[in-house]
Order: C-alpha cells, then sequence, then structure tokens
C-alpha cells in the first residue's frame, strides 16, 4: 500500500534521513520509534507529501507522492508534527472544509462530520470555535479531519500525545476498526508500550537510518519492544554521569 524508497533528506552537512526504505501493507498499524531527532518527522513529512525529499521515492500504490502529488493527497490523511489548525473556526466548520478541499460532496460531508464527531465524543463541541479546544480536543478534531475523506493510508504523527487515557482508548478502537477495513496507519509514538499493544509492525529509525524493521514480535525478539529498543539504541547510557543527583555518599 505505502513504499518508501531509499528516502534521504539533507539540510547542509546534516542528514536528518538516510536512504529510509520500508513497506505498509494493506490492512496494518505500523509504528514509528526512535530517540528524539531521530528523523521520524521528517520521514513521516516526506511520505505524507510536506516535506520534499533531497532524493529517494514514496509511492502510494502505484501513486507516487511526489510526482502526482494531488492525486496522492486523495489518497493520503495526515496528522503533522505540531498541530497548525484554523482555530477560528469552528470543529463543524474545520471539518466541512477539510472534507470539500478533498473533493467530498456537501452531503456526504455532512454525514462523515456526524459520523466522525460521534466516534471521537466531539458532538458537543462542534459548535464551538477550535481556539476553545483542549489539547486533546484538538487532536481529535484533527485526527477526524484527516480520515473525513476516507483516505487509503493514515500518516500520524504523535496521535495519542496530549489525548487522555480514555481518548487514547477511544482513538485505538477508531484505528483497529480503520485498518480492519482494509486501511494503512504508519504513526509516531514515543510510547513504546502503546507501539507494542497496537501496532502489527514496527520501524527503528536512529540517526536518520532505518536500524530495525518488521513484525513487532520479530524485532522485540523474545523480549519487550522497549527492551529492545534499549538494547538497539544504547539509550541506557545517558544515564551515566548525573549520580551527583542523588546527593553526596558521604555521611559526613
Amino acid at each position: 500500500m505505502l513504499r518508501t524508497e531509499v528516502l534521504t533528506k539533507v539540510y547542509g552537512a546534516t542528514v536528518a534521513a538516510n536512504e529510509v526504505s520500508f513497506d505498509v501493507h494493506g490492512g496494518s498499524l505500523t509504528g514509528v520509534v526512535g530517540p528524539n531527532g531521530a528523523g521520524k518527522t521528517t520521514t513521516l513529512s516526506m511520505i505524507s507529501g510536506l516535506l520534499r525529499p533531497s532524493s529517494g521515492r514514496v509511492a502510494i500504490g502505484d501513486v507516487d507522492v511526489w510526482a502526482d502529488g494531488a492525486a496522492a493527497k486523495r489518497l493520503i490523511g495526515t496528522l503533522p508534527d505540531r498541530l497548525r489548525l484554523f482555530d477560528r473556526l469552528t470543529g463543524a466548520q474545520l471539518l466541512y472544509y477539510s472534507g470539500v478541499l478533498h473533493g467530498v460532496a456537501e452531503a456526504e460531508v455532512a454525514k462523515r462530520s456526524g459520523e466522525l464527531a460521534a466516534a471521537f465524543g466531539l458532538e458537543s463541541a462542534l459548535d464551538r470555535l477550535v481556539s476553545d479546544y483542549s489539547a486533546g480536543m484538538q487532536k481529535k478534531i484533527a485526527l477526524a479531519c484527516s480520515m473525513i475523506h476516507a483516505p487509503e493510508v493514515l500518516v500520524l504523527d504523535e496521535p495519542f500525545e496530549a489525548i487522555d487515557p480514555v481518548s487514547a482508548a477511544n482513538v485505538t478502537d477508531i484505528l483497529e476498526k480503520y485498518v480492519g477495513g482494509g486501511g494503512s496507519v504508519v504513526m509516531s509514538s514515543h510510547s513504546l508500550e502503546l507501539i507494542q499493544r497496537v501496532c502489527d509492525h514496527v520501524v527503528i529509525i536512529v540517526d536518520g537510518s532505518v536500524i530495525a524493521q518488521g513484525t513487532v514480535d520479530a524485532v522485540r525478539d523474545g523480549v519487550s519492544l522497549e527492551e529492545r529498543f534499549r538494547l538497539l539504541t544504547g539509550v541506557d547510557e545517558s544515564q551515566k554521569g548525573l549520580q551527583w543527583l542523588h546527593g553526596s555518599s558521604d555521611s559526613e
């Protein structure tokens, strides 16, 4: 359903993404994980058509994202890093705008808006300005906007950030139903426990390069995904040299 081929993004002497290649199959939920600054957001932005790669290719089925951007964007639903919403619109107006922008008929937009609002628990907030929404509500209305045109692939950057546990369970259920209907999701998250629980595939990126990918069970190889991640990235080394935080061991 989605394929990235040696995606690379260079800023001067800095390589933000280095020949990133992986596949996302139809009806699967793929997690992209890595330390802060690893290149996750850069990769997802190139996939969704928001950031032009220095080299490489992204394809949704037979559609090249960067050769035929208009066609690709009809197939992709995007939740970008650092939400930028038209927050002087109401929730209903924002959903309407997102729907008609993607070519959905007005009558269908109204129907889908109501169903999405009910699914995300936003019915009572649709007539309020998005600027008055909490951070979690803004994340949910943005997710609803990303789905209103029934895309084949959802590209979600930290979809569970700022969402409370009850809402997170609700969003997880919605994404699982979407995948169960044949859609594909690629998402980043800092919660390895969530990725292990929700996703069937995982891609680990460190310093802009893919260091492991495959099914979650294959990558974690008999241990938790968090433990496997620490082994692959050497993250425990970051704790050295902070002994002074625990106070002096000198009893005098």
